[in-house]
């Protein structure tokens, strides 16, 4: 009887749709492991290295900008994103956008840069705004979807955008650059439209 009985949970546990299953998956992972070489498991390994990475995530940060002990802008991103890669130097990435406002001496605003996204590279002095992004000041209003902060040049750079000028004129500007405070920018050739007083001249 006791014989019998094995053999009779021994056919249950067989039919068990569940254990048939695993059964299966353990066969196919066995094949898939055989099959790769030493190099593919090599080259698996480097690959976990490079992803390999240590987030620390602050929601609702305040960004300060200052210079020679004066605050030059300060700014806003609901989330930021501390990480340090495997390999490499540390950086911040802001993936739900920052707003930036430029401040005067008297710590009044006189300008602004908005976008969807942003990266701060420590190690390079460089701040990365990326997707939707807005500059804002009393003498033009830049439209871009990339721009560079070069915090060594004191610069700002974009490969292309659109500047709007307070009068309605515009220029497609390409190779954009700009000082910090966006008193003048200088941009490679484009298009763009201008409007003339009637009385220049007169």
């Amino acid at each position: 009887m006791k014989a019998l009985s094995a053999l009779k949970n021994t056919h249950t546990w067989m039919k068990s749709p569940g254990m048939v299953f695993c059964i299966a998956m353990l066969c196919v992972v066995q094949l898939s492991l055989s099959s790769c070489g030493d190099d593919d498991l090599k080259k698996v390994a480097k690959l976990s290295k490079k992803v390999s990475l240590d987030t620390n995530r602050t929601l609702g940060v305040e960004i300060i900008y200052s210079d020679s002990a004066k605050v030059k802008a300060k700014g806003f991103a609901p989330v930021l994103d501390k990480i340090t890669p495997a390999s490499g130097a540390m950086f911040q990435e802001m993936p739900k956008g920052v707003k930036i406002q430029f401040l005067d001496d008297k710590l009044a605003i006189t300008g602004s840069i908005t976008s969807d996204y942003a990266i701060m590279k420590e190690a390079e002095k460089l701040t990365i705004f990326k997707r939707n992004v807005v500059v804002v000041n009393q003498s033009l209003t830049f439209n871009t979807e990339e721009l560079t902060w070069d915090q060594n040049k004191q610069m700002f750079f974009s490969p292309k955008g659109i500047v709007t000028r307070p009068d309605g004129s515009f220029a497609n500007a390409v190779n954009f650059s700009a000082p910090q405070d966006f008193s003048y920018y200088t941009a490679g050739s484009g298009y763009g439209e201008t409007y003339i007083d009637e009385k220049l001249g007169e």
